[in-house]
């Protein structure tokens, strides 16, 4: 496909976006911003949470895994289940009973100030790092199929993709957001059917027998009770997936500001209910194309595996309108990610950083946040430009994206002690804490196999979270009780 077409179809995406931003970016404020002055559909939410949740990374990865992992991430998605109705039975219930625009401000009226600002300052690390490392494969992506070829240089890539997000979010926020979000989600799964479509005709598999196929191959094992050792088995990976849910959704200011833009909180609470149903769906759906992708290179002797997998079939061997729609895909995925997460960074750093609500006029708080939002951008781009030309090993790289896995526990640990305790702590030591625990998490894990015989792997956060209890244990004291419960 030749690089007019291919901008063309970047500029014809983006114009929708920008379409959508105008449409919803009339009348606008701080509350629009932050809440989209919760007059949001729930169903609206609910199908624009599927792309946010999936991203690039898990557009272009899950598909990947197949040859190695048969289904078993499945067993993970279960127990997201068990984490979604935590999210909403306990966690929906506490944050609009507080009235919250940061879910970060329950820390400050539970524990004290520091523990307020040592969990928005991980929320924030860890979400300029996850943010900058999905923006950054994509841009990657996009560099090597068309801006090398047009002599732009990787920096100038970036720069212009935070341009666009910047452009159609800087007014309306997350109001916008709601909303480009369902259009996202509907090409990224347009994709998906598409390239199933085409790849199960290659195999010779009738539409209506793709069910079938799937489950009767060897390749769609699903659970692992074999081996309590390996990571793939079960119990770990279901357990690991319910607080995983809970943490990287229900503890993420990023996902649940979707969830407080809904008009009450049995609007949020359906939203969660088939959030939970249509994303589990999703993911069988995203693993029966790795089936098949695995399958169809198999067959016809591709070397293409892991990562590679999908984008190496769609560019070389699927055809024109097969790649057309895996490129529709793969930015869609990685801009609904994208896009709301600096719409969360800006309302996290001016809420619970900067305390604009508490200590500004209203029209000083809307040139602050608007400051803010064009500072968030430029960390972006210089943090993305960074893994390019500066850590340059993608192992590495890597690695700083598990690293942000880690930021949650600390979170984990602090919201557990807080609804589950009427224990009181000693604030000023919280993110002592919150930053040992991380720590002595990645020396046990490094080595769990030595010392335990045992794979931590996604039961890491787990870990991490216990430890973040117990040291608040340690800091704690009876003589108060909690001022802020569940009912």
């Amino acid at each position: 496909m030749s690089p007019t077409y291919i901008i063309l179809l970047i500029a014809g995406y983006f114009g929708l976006l920008i379409l959508v931003s105008y449409f919803t970016g009339k009348k606008t404020d701080n509350d629009t911003f932050f809440k989209g002055n919760k007059s949001s559909p729930w169903y609206v939410v609910a199908f624009g949470m599927i792309g946010a949740s999936l991203s690039g990374v898990t557009f272009i990865s899950v598909p990947g895994w197949i040859e190695a992992s048969q289904f078993s991430y499945m067993q993970v998605v279960l127990g997201y289940i068990v984490g979604y109705f935590v999210i909403g039975t306990v966690l929906l219930p506490l944050y609009y009973k507080l009235n919250l625009t940061s879910i970060y401000t329950y820390l400050e009226e539970r524990f004290g100030n520091y523990a307020y600002k040592t969990g928005a300052s991980f929320f924030l690390i860890s979400r300029v790092v996850g943010a900058s490392f999905r923006l950054y494969l994509v841009a990657n992506v996009l560099q090597i199929i068309l801006f090398d070829e047009l002599g732009i240089s990787f920096w100038q890539t970036v720069t212009i993709t935070v341009l666009l997000i910047w452009l159609y979010t800087f007014k309306s926020g997350i109001k916008t957001i709601v909303w480009t979000d369902t259009f996202q989600t509907l090409f990224m799964l347009i994709a998906v059917g598409v390239a199933i479509y085409f790849v199960s005709d290659e195999l010779g598999i009738e539409s209506g027998n793709i069910l079938g196929y799937v489950l009767d191959s060897d390749l769609s094992k699903t659970f692992f009770f074999d081996d309590f050792k390996s990571g793939d088995y079960f119990w770990k990976q279901f357990i690991s997936g319910a607080f995983i849910a809970i943490v990287m959704t229900g503890l993420d200011q990023d996902m649940m500001q979707k969830n407080l833009t809904c008009r009450s909180l049995k609007d949020a609470q359906k939203n969660m209910f088939w959030f939970t149903i249509v994303l589990t769906i999703v993911n069988f759906v995203f693993l029966s194309l790795g089936l098949l992708l695995t399958v169809y290179a198999q067959q016809n002797g591709i070397d293409a595996h892991k990562d590679d997998l999908f984008p190496l079939l769609a560019k070389n061997y699927l055809g024109a309108g097969v790649f057309v729609f895996f490129l529709i895909g793969l930015i869609a995925a990685a801009y609904s990610s994208a896009d709301s997460a600096l719409t969360a960074l800006t309302t996290s750093f001016s809420i619970d950083i900067l305390n604009i609500e508490k200590k500004q006029t209203k029209e000083k708080q809307i040139k602050i946040r608007k400051q803010i939002h064009i500072l968030i951008s430029i960390v972006l781009i210089f943090v993305i430009v960074a893994f390019k030309y500066i850590i340059k090993d993608e192992s590495v790289i890597a690695k700083l994206f598990v690293f942000a896995g880690y930021t949650y526990g600390p979170l984990l640990g602090l919201y557990a002690f807080g609804l589950f305790t009427k224990l009181k702590v000693k604030d000023t030591l919280v993110p002592v804490i919150a930053i040992l625990s991380p720590i002595l998490s990645y020396i046990i894990s490094i080595n769990s196999l030595k010392w335990f015989g045992f794979e931590f792997n996604f039961f890491i956060l787990i870990l991490n979270g216990l430890l973040t209890f117990i040291g608040l244990l340690m800091i704690s004291s009876k003589s108060q009780t909690a001022s802020v419960s569940i009912g």
